[in-house]
């Protein structure tokens, strides 16, 4: 048995995301905290997402993404991208269009362009590796951490189902 598991997950240090995906002319973008650069050569990152999320279904078929860094005051963005169900999300946000056509916030700090390598299971989740084609800083600033975020995902009361 893991005791405490909410608070304890909390101090993983990671940062908050907002991840922008594409197939064709769907477009959408939500918040993930669980990215990690996983190699330098080729330069790879991994992003965990719930399989039963729209936006998995436009990774999946799309096959690129963008990562876009939010500073440490972009709380209101990891939330509002964080909802699920809703219609437009992008809608009020000024965004740029990376090489491979996925969308990149210009509000973030910085972002990753990247096209999915492979997906594997983990869990009640999918991990995306994927490929970094190009990078860039848009903004100086310190990163906003998941542990800055308190229960805005609600995950308290997953960890609470998983004890």
């Amino acid at each position: 048995m893991i005791e405490n598991p909410d608070a304890v997950c909390k101090y993983l240090s990671h940062g908050v995301y907002v991840i922008g995906v594409t197939a064709g002319e769907q477009r959408n973008a939500f918040t993930a905290a669980w990215v990690m650069q996983v190699s330098f050569n080729p330069l790879m990152l991994a992003i965990s997402i719930n399989p039963h999320n729209y936006s998995y279904t436009l990774l999946k078929t799309g096959g690129i993404c963008s990562v876009n860094v939010l500073g440490q005051h972009k709380y209101q963005l990891a939330e509002h991208f964080g909802r699920s169900g809703l219609t437009n999300k992008m809608t009020g946000f000024q965004w740029q269009t990376a090489k491979t056509g996925a969308p990149i916030l210009s509000e973030s700090l910085a972002y990753f362009d990247c096209q999915v390598s492979h997906i594997t299971d983990a869990g009640d989740h999918k991990i995306a590796v994927c490929n970094v084609l190009a990078a860039g800083r848009l903004q100086q600033g310190v990163p906003l951490l998941y542990g800055q975020t308190g229960n805005m995902d609600g995950s308290d009361k997953l960890y609470q189902a998983a004890k």
